[in-house]
């Protein structure tokens, strides 16, 4: 298999990052239109948002392993995802003590993930910026999350909510990018 034939394969997975997107933005401007619903209602959005991030990660990551050689990077953000996701519907109470801490190392994780898969992306295809660019504001929204804990509840949701949708944005984006792949290759 050639450099080029992977992203052609990923290519055909185009719609996992958009539907990423897609729950990203949903989860985003639900946190921002309805603030009050509080931490418990939190940590169930922020744990069912990680499950379903985490099983399209894996399910690209499955798809792709004949044709990318990163698929298992995908494969890890995926499984980082659902045992966040699980951890946070397992143990409620603590989710909602540790939400901050959990929200904040899981998104530095994958964000590092989303940038070395951008870097292994660009040997072979143009548009990998949007997924370096979701990288990053992973990363910036974890270390804002640690950085500051003692955020107040409505911040944090305010802070989560606008990072769901700039990272649903650039998931969508990266999506439709390799929508076209395979057609214009």
């Amino acid at each position: 298999m050639t450099g080029s034939e992977a992203p052609i394969g990923l290519s055909r997975w185009w719609w996992t990052f958009v539907a990423r997107g897609l729950v990203a933005i949903a989860f985003g401007l639900l946190a921002f239109l309805a603030p009050g619903w509080g931490i418990a209602i939190l940590v169930a959005l922020f744990a069912a948002w990680a499950i379903i991030d985490g099983a399209g990660s894996l399910l690209t990551g499955w798809r792709t392993r004949g044709q990318d050689r990163s698929w298992w990077l995908e494969l890890v953000e995926g499984l980082i995802g659902v045992a966040a996701g699980a951890v946070a519907l397992a143990l409620p109470e603590f989710a909602a003590q540790a939400l901050v801490l959990i929200i904040g190392a899981w998104s530095i994780l994958t964000g590092i993930i989303e940038i070395v898969l951008a870097i292994r992306l660009r040997r072979v295809a143009r548009g990998e910026i949007w997924m370096a660019l979701a990288g990053v504001a992973s990363i910036l929204f974890g270390a804002l999350l640690l950085v500051f804990p003692a955020a107040g509840a409505l911040s944090l949701v305010w802070l989560i909510g606008a990072f769901a949708v700039a990272f649903g944005v650039f998931e969508i984006g990266l999506g439709w990018r390799l929508r076209g792949f395979d057609r214009v290759n």
